[in-house]
């Protein structure tokens, strides 16, 4: 057999603990570098695998000799040992190590050296799977996944059937140029249909994560790999499930949502306790808003464009200088809210925007505690109203 090349530097044991901490949301880059290989290594095997584990997390079975004992092997082989003596040390049979000494040794040069990076990557590659794909397995399924993937369904007579009637919202991710999707059967469809149209035919049965699998994993031979435009999202790689977790408003915690407020603010008999919202109008101006309910009194939050908006470019993960960030409503809040006397500071509920991020330094700022409605209920704190009878989230009038 022609050698495929130098042996991988990486064990199996790297590539778990790489794939591990890829399950619980880490990123590629820092999974590789926690499993001791460079990043671009990482994102390599990342990709390689359609964000998919390329090897079982489970540990190896005891029956397989371990790389740590293949490198005694090789310390005490260099040393001259016999194949009993070195049994005896390691802990194995005789028979297991003549084996591993004959079938895993390095040929280069014709001579039979023992390595133990070489052994092991000998052992890696039998002990890879050589099941053919079902997709490239059975050309019928192939093809007719693949025709409903692409959206290029022909009835009997050549006419294209049309494909599923996918409502556009402009809220989709991925490419977009064409549309491609929207003529498109989704994984989920394909696998659902293959059942109401070949209810008799049990070759023609393939699940959606197959399906995902051979847009997602290359090498697979299976699908096209530009197929992936097709999906609904568009993503050539999938994304693990604890990463998406880990997205989101991580300045909210259970401390500081709506149920933890205290009880007079919801009945409004207590002064002090402060309702704000965030109005947006056009050319990227805005403005916020503080009304008390006890009283009705409201506060108008000027939020200007801060230094540098429109002069520069903007800076990656910098702050927002349109006047609308979480710096600039914090500064305008503490400005504001610092007039009143403190027995008028007792708390602020606000929505779960963005524009709060900074709500913990705000409470360092003025003494001010700051509650979160809850997800998708921006009138869960009782939406109050303003002088003009207007509620402070819905202004009639869009600031200039």
């Amino acid at each position: 057999m022609r050698s495929p090349g130098r042996p991988p530097v990486a064990r199996r044991e790297h590539r778990q603990r790489f794939w591990k901490a890829i399950a619980l949301g880490v990123s590629s880059e820092d999974a590789a570098v926690g499993c001791g290989v460079s990043q671009a290594v990482g994102t390599r095997w990342f990709r390689e695998r359609g964000g998919m584990p390329s090897i079982s997390l489970a540990s190896l079975s005891g029956r397989y000799l371990s790389f740590a004992e293949r490198e005694e092997i090789a310390v005490l082989k260099a040393q001259g040992c016999g194949v009993r003596e070195i049994a005896r040390r390691v802990g194995r049979s005789p028979s297991t190590i003549s084996r591993e000494l004959r079938g895993n040794a390095a040929t280069r040069g014709r001579v039979l050296e023992y390595r133990a990076t070489t052994a092991q990557w000998h052992a890696d590659r039998r002990a890879r799977r050589p099941k053919v794909a079902k997709l490239a397995g059975n050309h019928a399924l192939g093809a007719y996944v693949q025709d409903r993937v692409a959206g290029l369904i022909a009835a009997s007579d050549g006419t294209t059937v049309p494909g599923p009637n996918v409502r556009w919202i402009g809220r989709r991710h991925g490419r977009r140029t064409d549309r491609r999707w929207a003529k498109s059967w989704s994984p989920e469809q394909i696998a659902g249909r293959l059942r109401v149209e070949l209810p008799d035919d049990e070759t023609m049965r393939i699940s959606h994560q197959a399906i995902y699998q051979a847009l997602d994993v290359q090498g697979r031979g299976a699908l096209r790999r530009e197929l992936s435009a097709c999906l609904r999202t568009g993503r050539a790689l999938r994304v693990p499930g604890a990463r998406t977790r880990g997205r989101g408003k991580q300045y909210l915690t259970p401390e500081v949502l709506i149920s933890q407020r205290p009880a007079e603010a919801a009945d409004r008999a207590v002064p002090g306790h402060w309702e704000g919202d965030l109005i947006l109008g056009l050319g990227s101006s805005a403005i916020g808003t503080l009304v008390e309910p006890s009283t009705r009194f409201t506060m108008l939050l000027g939020l200007p464009g801060m230094d540098g908006h429109g002069d520069q470019a903007r800076v990656h993960n910098g702050p927002a200088l349109a006047g609308r960030g979480a710096q600039a409503v914090r500064d305008a809040i503490a400005t504001s809210i610092l007039t009143l006397p403190a027995q008028l500071r007792r708390s602020l509920t606000w929505d779960q925007g963005a524009e709060m991020a900074q709500h913990a330094q705000l409470r360092i700022d003025t003494g001010l505690q700051v509650f979160f409605c809850d997800p998708h209920s921006p009138g869960s704190g009782a939406p109050t109203k303003t002088p003009t009878g207007c509620c402070a989230s819905t202004s009639p009038r869009a600031p200039t």
